[in-house]
């Protein structure tokens, strides 16, 4: 009797219909900041030289609000899309920013030699910037399976080790939000390695390298082109 009481007693580790619909919920409102930044992407795109892109300016920023249109009628309407289906506009649409992203290094690279030195510091610091919300995007949509696999998981460290996942005890009910992987990127783009928040898996490990390679070769292009600027 005393066994079957205990039994009883315990906590059920199935997720009930309400404590589904609450993490379904802080899921979506973590989306819509991560919708805010995909705009600011495109928004920043918009500034960049005619050199350092390909097409009109506007045409990122129009790809981005097509490809984010199913997202925002799936918030609005509350006729949630599959899981899957979500999943995948997000990465195609992070595919495109990123390439746009790489492009832009690339054609920074080529154009150094010709360009006047407040053009090339403006299209650097938007690069700068780029790079790093693009990332914050990757680490928010990749950690854990993306944010609802997070929140159906209680938040336990995947890709990526906070702080505030090192205890147990203290901070059990704590949510990395989307301002917290935007800091993660911050971090690693200025330190150009992890600082507070550890990288755990391999395809982790491999996006902050990439972005450090891309902040690198920002950082370094711009010093190297004001040291010669200063020295001529």
């Amino acid at each position: 009797m005393q066994q079957t009481n205990q039994r009883s007693e315990e906590p059920s580790l199935e997720p009930t219909p309400h404590t589904h619909t609450t993490h379904l919920r802080m899921h979506l409102a973590s989306r819509w900041t991560a919708l805010l930044g995909i705009l600011a992407s495109g928004i920043l795109y918009l500034f960049l030289p005619e050199r350092l892109i390909i097409g009109p300016s506007w045409l990122l920023l129009v790809i981005e609000v097509i490809l984010m249109l199913p997202y925002v009628v799936s918030l609005l309407t509350k006729r949630y899309l599959p899981h899957l289906a979500m999943r995948t506009l997000a990465l195609i649409l992070l595919g495109i920013i990123t390439l746009t992203l790489a492009i832009g290094i690339s054609l920074l690279v080529a154009q150094l030699p010709y360009e006047k030195g407040q053009v090339l510091l403006r299209a650097a610091v938007l690069l700068w910037i780029f790079n790093i919300l693009v990332f914050a995007l990757w680490y928010f949509e990749l950690d854990g399976g993306g944010p609802l696999k997070r929140h159906l998981a209680g938040y336990k460290a995947a890709d990526f080790l906070f702080p505030q996942q090192a205890t147990e005890t203290l901070h059990e009910l704590w949510i990395p939000k989307f301002l917290d992987y935007l800091f993660l990127a911050f971090t690693a783009s200025t330190a150009l390695s992890p600082t507070d928040t550890y990288p755990l898996t391999q395809r982790a490990k491999g996006l902050m390298m990439i972005e450090a390679v891309f902040s690198l070769v920002i950082i370094v292009l711009l010093a190297a082109r004001a040291v010669n600027i200063l020295g001529s």
